[in-house]
Parts: C-alpha cells; structure tokens; sequence
C-alpha cells in the first residue's frame, strides 16, 4: 500500500508541552550517554554536559595541534640535515607527535561514547606529547645555538602556546589549571637550568647572559597566572551562566521544546535528583496580564487531574525575575505524532490500546467539569512509567475551559478566533456555532484514532482554511479506505466520533471507551506487546535523535 503522508506542521502548531523532541529510547544501550543532559551540579564528577563539551574542545585542541606541528613538519624537511642524528629523530618525534595527534582528533567524533576516564587520557596524551618533544626540541635547539652562536635561544614560544591553549580550551578548575599550567611553565626553566648546569658549552653561553634563567622563568611565571586567572574567570562566568539555568529547587538542563505560551526544560530536582520538565512562560509574554493568568490558569486545572492517564503536576511558582513556571513529571517515550511520523500507522489493536487510555483521563476531566478543547496527536505521550511501555499520557491543559466557564476565564480564551488545533478540531470548534463541550474532544480524539490508523488526519489540505471548510461540509473518507489493514469495526468507531453533529457522536468518552472495547483487535495489545516493540525499536529511536 502507498505510503501515507506526513502531517503538515504547519497545520499543527507545536505547543513545547508536547511537541518536544523524543526524549530517546525507553532502554538505552549501557554504552550510550543518557539522552537526559542534566546541567553541570547534578551529580558527582562530570555531568554528560560538561563530559561533551570536554569531548569537543579536546578533539579542537588535538585537531589545532595536529595542524599546526603538520606546517612545521615541511619547515623540518626543508632546513632539518636528516644526516645528522640528532636532528634525524627530532623529525622522527616530530612526525609520530604529528600522527598521534591527528588520531585523537579523528577518533573522538561527535558520534562517539568515551568514559570520563578515556577523555582524562586522551587529555594527557594531546598535551603531554607535544610537552616531551618541545623538551627535546629545546634540549636541541640549545645545545646547537649554544655551540654556533655562543648565546642560547628563546624557548619560551612552544610553551607559551601550549599553556593558553590549554587554558583556553579545556573546561577546568582554576587548582588543576594552575598545576597543569604550572608543570608546563617549569618544563622549559627545569630543563635549561640542567643543561647550564651539565653542559659546559651551555654553560658558557649562560654566562654571555645571566639573566637568560630570570628572564624566562619570569615569562612562563606570568603565563601560567594569566591562564589560571583566565581559567577562573571562564569559569566564574559558566556557573553564573550555570545558576541563572536554575528555578527555585530545579536545575534546568537542555531545552526540549517550545510552544505559543512557553518553553519546556528537563531539568532535575536538587534534593531528590528526580528528573522532570518545567514549563516556563516565555519572556516576552511576561508583560502580558492575559498571557499570565492563562499560564497560571493551565496549572490549576491541570492540577485538579489525579488520573494515572494525564500528567502529573508537582509544584509551581515564580523566580525572583517574576518568571512563572511549573514541574511536570518527565516522560521517557515520544508524542504520538512523532511515533507516527517515525514509525508510519500503527495497528489497530495499538490504537486501541492508547485510544482508550486517553478516554479514561478524559472521563476525569469531564467529570470535574473541564473540557480539553486542544486534543492532537501531539499531545498525547506513548510513556514508559511504573515499568510499563505505552502508557498514553493526555498533556496539556492550556486551552482547558471549565463547562461552566465564569466571564474571567472565557476571556482568557479569546486570544484569537478559533482556539485548537484545525486538523483535529470540532467543526463546531470551527465555525464557532456554539462552545465546545465533551462532545467536542470526543471528535478531536476520533481524529487523533484516525490519524494513527491511517498516518494522515481526516482532512489531508494544506492550508487552514480549506481545513475549516472541510470540516464544516465534508465527509472523510473512512480509515478502512485509505488503509487497508484497518478492521471495519474500529474504522465505524472512528467515523462515529468524526460525525458533524455533536449528537450524533459517543456522548461521553466512557462510551466511547466501551465502544472500543467491543472491537475484535481490542485487548491484542498488551504490556507485554508494548516492551517488545520498544526493545526491538529502542536504538533505532536514539540513532535518530543524536541525528
């Protein structure tokens, strides 16, 4: 059968509840960096996000290095007398420090898993071998000048170079700057001093210019505390950076997606370690009295939902910049956009399977008196909780209304005409003939059925008007005809649900649920089937997210 086609962003607006990126695998790969990056503090050592930055600068300063021993490896073949033996293996370690560095770089790809303890050793070989042959090219280069011309050379230069180059790149303590930068600052005076002191030819040199010693002891003193003040000051600057990444108890991590009223963060508790998201309302929305209520209104309603099916809301608050927010539990697995979008249609048992989940939250809600008004594949999480695979989580509750909705909270809606999402919305939600009520999410609910049978909404237009004219004057085509492999008895249910008039839809989504249960794919899949199928796609998932 002919592949279906993809949904049309731009006739599903990505809200940062849901449309995030997946979150990764529900089994990661022991070998693999967790796809959950929590900021720098969240634990002992290195974070996975400093880990990565460390993993980069090292592979920029090998790369840096490699190319700039390369330039100088033609010098060598141009001037260097290979006859003589001395300058014959200063080549030779000139050329194998040249290949070493070129293979740090190529091996540590952005695509590669490396423990903290490989990135320490590759550390010690990008700086330590450019270290030694820099000994030995001064031991060189000393004795030589010392010979010819009587006076001894500048040797500072290499060093000078490795100490910034160090300090520069590699993310660090100002202590453990100030010991590498230290140790690189006393190679060059250590050795020159025992060469005066040993070589009678250098030493006659040393007494042309007794302040050779004073002069570049002062130099290298000077460049490892530049270094390390350097070192501390970027370092200042990335845990101010660090701690403006923080709301209340919560350190933000990456961004995970965004939306018309805010942003999503994983972020991580301090105290408990637990991972979760918050949502925060976005800056330029601050200033807006109408934009806030709404933000603090979606909380408060999402709040009142205990179902295990809708998402968990575990505190609120402001920072002191006035910034609202809210914690919401953190959800391994991926929206049912994305896994359509991933993975093309799914079975019908499987749709079953989530369909009836999301029914069972919304039973909650209506029961309470909210009605979600917003209900799209995007919104809706295949989650992994409590060691259980497919678990549908309803997210959220921003467009949420109470039934009997009081003046203030009817004009918090009224940010534009229509509110929804036009492919999965309720033609009466369209044409704004009267409010929406439960009837309305029971046909948002059968198009997100028929968008997971079929891999394309009811309405398959590319513009939102033509959309919000199908909707209020034409029929879809049943799920079971653009999909051949969908059962008749569940292709019914959905075209049920998708009935213009609200009373000929299910009347609540306990109906609905019931009637899903009397399919014949209903019950085909279960936890169990659920595990398997994550198992068996959980690498692909990542391969794709790295990407």
């Amino acid at each position: 059968m002919e592949q279906a086609q993809r949904l049309p962003r731009e006739l599903e607006p990505a809200d940062a509840t849901v449309d995030a990126p997946s979150l990764g695998s529900l089994l990661p790969p022991a070998n693999k960096c967790p796809r959950v990056h929590l900021c720098e503090g969240s634990g002992g050592g290195l974070s996975c996000e400093t880990q990565e930055l460390l993993r980069f600068r090292l592979r920029a300063s090998a790369l840096i290095l490699a190319s700039g021993f390369a330039v100088f490896l033609i010098w060598d073949l141009i001037y260097f007398q290979l006859s003589d033996p001395r300058q014959a293996l200063l080549f030779a370690s000139h050329l194998a420090v040249t290949m070493v560095l070129g293979t740090c770089g190529s091996s540590l790809c952005r695509r590669c898993v490396i423990s903290t303890w490989a990135l320490r050793i590759y550390e010690l070989v990008i700086f330590g071998l450019p270290a030694v042959h820099f000994l030995f090219l001064q031991y060189v280069n000393m004795t030589e000048w010392a010979a010819q011309h009587g006076m001894l050379p500048n040797v500072a230069s290499p060093w000078l170079l490795l100490i910034f180059l160090y300090a520069q790149f590699i993310p660090n303590t100002w202590w453990r700057a100030a010991t590498v930068a230290g140790a690189f600052a006393m190679a060059p005076v250590i050795m020159s001093s025992l060469l005066i002191a040993l070589d009678q030819v250098c030493t006659v040199a040393h007494n042309a210019d007794l302040s050779f010693i004073t002069q570049l002891t002062l130099i290298m003193l000077i460049a490892a505390a530049a270094s390390t003040v350097g070192v501390h000051t970027i370092g200042t600057l990335r845990r101010e950076a660090f701690e403006a990444r923080q709301l209340g108890q919560y350190k933000l991590g990456r961004l995970l997606g965004t939306g018309g009223m805010g942003e999503v963060y994983l972020a991580e508790h301090q105290l408990m370690k637990r991972p979760c998201a918050i949502k925060v309302i976005r800056p330029e929305k601050a200033g807006d009295p109408r934009a806030l209520a709404r933000f603090e209104r979606e909380v408060h309603l999402t709040a009142k939902l205990s179902h295990w099916n809708s998402i968990d809301i575990f505190d609120y608050g402001r920072a002191d910049d006035g910034t609202f927010y809210y914690v919401m539990e953190y959800l391994p697995g991926m929206s049912l956009s994305e896994l359509v979008r991933r993975y093309g249609p799914l079975p019908a048992e499987r749709v079953i399977h989530l369909v009836r989940q999301t029914c069972v939250a919304l039973a909650e809600a209506h029961g309470i008196g909210l009605i979600h008004r917003d209900i799209k594949p995007g919104n809706i999480f295949a989650a992994q909780r409590g060691g259980l695979h497919d678990v549908a989580k309803l997210l959220d509750f921003g467009l949420a209304k109470p039934l009997a909705a009081s003046d203030d909270s009817a004009h918090l809606t009224q940010e534009g005409m229509i509110t929804g999402s036009p492919l999965f919305m309720a033609p009466e939600q369209a044409t704004g003939d009267h409010e929406p009520d439960a009837r309305s999410d029971i046909y948002a609910l059968g198009a997100v059925a028929y968008y997971l049978l079929t891999g394309r909404p009811p309405f398959d237009v590319d513009k939102p008007l033509k959309v919000l004219v199908a909707l209020a004057h034409e029929i879809p085509a049943p799920p079971h005809e653009i999909n051949a492999d969908v059962p008749a008895d569940i292709s019914q249910v959905v075209m049920r649900c998708l009935a213009k008039s609200p009373d000929d839809r299910y009347q609540t989504a306990l109906d609905l649920a019931a009637a899903l249960d009397d399919c014949q794919a209903a019950g085909r899949w279960t936890h169990e089937s659920a595990a398997r199928w994550w198992r068996e796609n959980a690498e692909r998932s990542l391969e794709t997210v790295e990407a």
